[in-house]
C-alpha cells in the first residue's frame, strides 16, 4: 500500500452507496485515506434521499456528482469496494476487493434510505480501523 491508503467505493449509479461510503471515509477517517468513488452506469445527479439522510448526520452530499468508473480510478486505488456491480469493475492482482452487499437506496425515501446509511457508517468505521495504525 502506498503511505496514505487509497479507496474506492463503486456501485452502479453512483448515486447513494457509494456517495454515502466516500462521505463518511472522508468525515471519519481524518485526511488518513484517499477516498474516491464512482459508477459503472452514473446517475444524474445524487439520490435525494441519499442527500437527506447523510445531512441528518451533518455531512452535506448535495454538492457530489456521479462519477464514471474508470481503470484508473482501480488501478490508482488499494483497496476497492463494491456494492452491486462486482463484475464490471476491473480486477488487479494485489488489490483488496470487498463486495459490501447493501439495500440499494435508488426510488427509496428518507426512512428506507436511514437504515442504509447506517450499516455503511459501520462498515466505515471497521475499513478506517483496519486501514489506520490506531484507527484514525
Amino acid at each position: 500500500m502506498s503511505q496514505k491508503p487509497s479507496v474506492l467505493f463503486v456501485c452502479v449509479h453512483n448515486a447513494g452507496r457509494s456517495q454515502m461510503a466516500a462521505a463518511f471515509l472522508s468525515t471519519l477517517g481524518g485526511g488518513e485515506i484517499e477516498v474516491r468513488s464512482a459508477g459503472s452506469r452514473p446517475a444524474d445527479k445524487v439520490n435525494p434521499a441519499a442527500v437527506e439522510a447523510m445531512a441528518e448526520v451533518g455531512i452535506d452530499l448535495s454538492a457530489e456528482i456521479p462519477k464514471i468508473l474508470t481503470t484508473e480510478a482501480v488501478s490508482d486505488s488499494d483497496v476497492v469496494i463494491t456494492m452491486g456491480c462486482g463484475d464490471e469493475c476491473p480486477y488487479f492482482p494485489g488489490k483488496r476487493y470487498e463486495d459490501w452487499v447493501l439495500e440499494d437506496p435508488a426510488g427509496k425515501g428518507v426512512d428506507s434510505v436511514r437504515p442504509i446509511r447506517d450499516q455503511i457508517r459501520s462498515r466505515v468505521e471497521a475499513l478506517i480501523a483496519s486501514l489506520t495504525p490506531a484507527g484514525a
